[in-house]
């Protein structure tokens, strides 16, 4: 099945009920199901490609979450938090019917896969962790903050384009694949002015604490499922240390994704092909 279709599920944060939407490719009524979730300041179409290339054996579900793409933004910013993402997911979860998923999670995504992952009676049975790991260095997360809730307007869609083209490192994308990554990155004002389609306001939480490297290895080491993990060749936030330290866990395959950094985008067949392999292996 080549089409998504759009959905909404509503869910309590510390201030209020929000909408969460997302998008879902493949039979309804498929029991096997990858959830799909994206970066810090992405949304749930980056996964297009993989979700499409997937829909024939899965039921792919791909959400905004909350403060990007059309979902909605939350009432105070301190609520852009993990605690609240994992409830969010939870409710999603709960939503979709099933027993057991399968998890692919880009940057933040894959942070909250894995969080999820290492808890007792967790539904994640496979997991692909799309550039990130077990820790992460306080240069990485310094050059995050250089750009994250800025929110400068552009007069057009191709101004845009360009600014994201050139602070992304995401390997070599065709121009299509450019402008479809624009497209549902950006958001016009009442003005005319385009905006990147993400809440400034998670930025709040970003600054509130001094840059530091972060340990999540306690999660890494909880998680009970096999993972696959891949690594663009020269990203900062997956060092290639810390994907050697994480090859040595049991049932951990690992990927490094030649000509781009962080992070790989799924969009070309080869990256598709690895995780089709792992994921119905």
């Amino acid at each position: 099945m080549g089409e998504f279709r759009e959905a909404a599920i509503r869910c309590l944060d510390p201030h209020g009920f929000h909408w969460m939407r997302y998008v879902e490719w493949g039979d309804p009524s498929n029991h096997r199901v990858l959830v799909c979730v994206h970066g810090l300041t992405r949304n749930g179409r980056d996964f297009d490609h993989v979700a499409r290339a997937l829909s024939d054996a899965y039921r792919v579900v791909c959400p905004d979450m909350p403060g990007r793409g059309r979902s909605d933004w939350l009432r105070d910013p301190a609520d852009y938090n993990y605690p609240v993402y994992c409830t969010d997911l939870a409710t999603l979860l709960a939503r979709l019917g099933v027993e057991t998923v399968d998890w692919l999670g880009t940057s933040m995504g894959g942070i909250l896969g894995m969080i999820l992952a290492s808890m007792p009676g967790s539904p994640v049975r496979k997991l692909v962790m799309n550039d990130v790991g077990a820790t992460i260095p306080k240069a990485a997360i310094e050059r995050i903050g250089m750009y994250l809730g800025k929110d400068p307007p552009y007069d057009s869609i191709e101004a845009l384009e360009r600014d994201l083209r050139a602070v992304s490192p995401f390997g070599d994308l065709t121009d299509a694949q450019w402008r479809h990554l624009a497209i549902h990155s950006a958001r016009q004002d009442d003005h005319g002015k385009w905006h990147f389609r993400y809440d400034p306001g998670i930025a709040v939480n970003f600054a509130a604490v001094a840059p530091a490297d972060v340990d999540l290895r306690p999660y890494w080491s909880a998680v009970h499922g096999p993972v696959l993990v891949l690594r663009g060749e020269t990203s900062d936030l997956l060092t290639a240390q810390t994907l050697e330290e994480m090859s040595r866990r049991p049932r951990t395959e690992t990927l490094v994704v030649p000509g781009c950094g962080h992070p790989p985008m799924l969009m070309d067949d080869m990256q598709v092909a690895a995780v089709r392999r792992f994921l119905l292996g």
